[in-house]
């Protein structure tokens, strides 16, 4: 009889429920992976442009980063039979998409070098403080409840608040 309360429980422990999500968790990664995608183009920019090495290592560390959680974002929405993307105006009420204009990242595009690395500074904090925003909604008062999508949350406000403070002391 002991054994087979102990095999119940075992199997029982291995069997876990899907994660739980709600509509904010949806819209959270629905609005941050076209703004980590943005990301990843603005900063590939930098990898032939005359820039410091340590704003190009942080460059390059930035990308592998983003691209990661863009991977893990789609898995998971595909996980929970949800579209990756929706209208932008579907958001409007949540504070909109919180991506660069696509004017800045344009400008920065054709930026002479002497030129690039200030204007680079200058999107890429504008850039990664949008993701800061974004991210504290799903943590925020009603945000999301999955696990997953809370933690990466949480990690994109870190990471991202060192990455503009790093930014910041760049010097030009």
């Amino acid at each position: 009889m002991a054994l087979a309360v102990v095999a119940l429980l075992l199997t029982s422990c291995a069997t876990t429920a899907p994660p739980q999500h709600n509509a904010a968790d949806v819209m959270f990664l629905q609005m941050l992976i076209p703004q980590n995608q943005q990301g990843i183009e603005i900063v590939r920019l930098a990898s032939g442009r005359p820039v410091p090495a340590g704003l190009k290592e942080l460059a390059a560390a930035i990308e592998v980063t983003q691209q990661t959680e863009v991977d893990d974002m789609r898995r998971w929405l595909r996980e929970w039979n949800q579209p990756e993307t929706v209208a932008p105006q579907a958001h409007a009420g949540h504070g909109g998409m919180k991506t660069t204009a696509p004017d800045l990242v344009g400008a920065l595009r054709t930026a002479p070098d002497s030129e690039f690395t200030r204007r680079f500074l200058d999107v890429l904090t504008g850039q990664q403080q949008g993701a800061v925003e974004l991210a504290q909604t799903e943590n925020g008062p009603g945000g999301g409840v999955n696990a997953q999508a809370r933690d990466l949350a949480r990690r994109v406000i870190e990471s991202r608040t060192a990455e503009v403070k790093q930014l910041l002391n760049v010097k030009t």
